[in-house]
């Protein structure tokens, strides 16, 4: 079946090319009642005014005679002031374009086509509909957290609030329009903005800052009403948008394409933040390593009204943690979740993941039927 596709492509193809050679040079292959005269011949009939029409194709001039039928060719001198004169002596001329030019022409429209299609192609992968996928089911609860204690308990009126955005705005209370989220790498914003979506049993839509970054000017601000285009057709749910540091950043105005490209960025942010309503059900939550990197104009309460500072696990939320990371993990007697904890102060949590699961990786390579307290020394190095 594939032969035999290969065979009538290329059968195509070569068809194609005879139709195209038979197009630009088929008169002059088939020389059909054209009969072959000097130049003088032809100079002296366009003097005595017996010419009817003359062709000018390439190096030849292809001409009828008034009362005579059939076709006539005498060579072309190629001169300027001929056209001039066939004009003058009332005879009527076109002028055919050859075969390189025709071939020219082509080229140049294939060249735009091709440019054009992949202008086109690219700025749709840029801005397609489907740079922010849209998150139903995330998969994750508050349970899937540990500490936040605090945080968890006023979520859940935000997300009543979310749900019933209406009941409120009648009670005079409106749902705030932004949380933002500061703390080191790896202490579970991200998780925090999915498990409270999964709760919420809202839509869940990741971004981050990379995703508004582009070789092309104008595209990052492009990506932004998008995202909160999308935003409000999927609501209630949640925007998350994590590293905002990366786009958020203080606008100086210097004058360069990155620092403009950043300014329209986050004038754009101003404007969706800004743009929509509480009841339209559209939380956005950004995570952020530094607050104070991030444009006062996006920060001021308003748009993000509650800031939540991410901190490290304490010793109880480390404990926890241990648990957790090794519920399916054999460990020593004195590998205990208590000494752990201790000596995992001032580990994130993903760096308490980490460390357990290169440790059980090193038990593995010992052949131990546990993970050893050694081992846990190693995977910390």
């Amino acid at each position: 079946m594939k032969v035999k596709r290969q065979i009538l492509t290329c059968t195509i193809i070569a068809l194609a090319l005879l139709g195209t050679v038979f197009i630009l040079f088929g008169d002059r292959i088939f020389k059909l009642s054209q009969n072959e005269e000097l130049f003088s011949s032809f100079y002296a009939q366009v003097q005595n005014g017996t010419l009817e029409s003359v062709v000018i194709d390439g190096d030849r001039l292809i001409y009828t005679k008034k009362g005579t039928d059939g076709t006539f060719v005498t060579q072309n001198p190629d001169s300027a002031e001929l056209k001039k004169e066939l004009l003058l002596n009332d005879v009527k001329v076109t002028v055919k374009k050859d075969g390189e030019q025709i071939f020219s022409i082509v080229m140049d429209i294939i060249f735009y086509v091709i440019f054009f299609g992949i202008i086109f192609v690219v700025f749709k992968k840029f801005i397609s509909p489907n740079t922010f996928k849209v998150v139903k089911k995330t998969g994750k609860t508050f349970n899937d957290i540990v500490g936040f204690e605090s945080l968890k308990k006023d979520m859940f009126q935000i997300m009543d609030i979310m749900q019933h955005p209406k009941e409120y705005m009648a009670r005079g209370v409106r749902m705030p329009k932004g949380i933002l989220l500061e703390g080191a790498p790896g202490n579970g914003k991200t998780l925090f903005a999915k498990a409270l979506a999964g709760e919420a049993r809202v839509n869940f839509i990741p971004a981050k800052a990379t995703d508004f970054e582009s070789m092309f000017m104008a595209i990052g601000p492009l990506k932004v009403k998008l995202l909160f285009k999308k935003a409000r057709r999927c609501a209630p749910c949640i925007v998350f948008i994590d590293e905002f540091d990366g786009i958020g950043t203080r606008r100086n105005y210097s004058g360069s394409a990155i620092e403009t490209e950043n300014t329209r960025i986050v004038t754009a942010l101003l404007n969706e933040l800004d743009g929509f309503e509480a009841t339209e059900g559209v939380l956005v939550i950004a995570a952020t390593n530094s607050i104070s990197a991030l444009d006062e104009a996006l920060i001021r309460p308003g748009r993000f009204d509650s800031r939540v500072s991410v901190p490290f696990p304490n010793e109880s939320e480390r404990v926890q943690l241990v648990k957790m990371y090794t519920q399916n993990k054999v460990t020593d007697s004195n590998c205990t979740p208590e000494l752990l904890a201790k000596r995992f102060k001032g580990f994130s949590c993903a760096k308490i993941e980490s460390t357990l699961n290169r440790a059980a990786l090193i038990s593995a390579q010992k052949n131990e039927k546990s993970i050893s307290i050694q081992d846990i020394e190693e995977a910390e190095r």
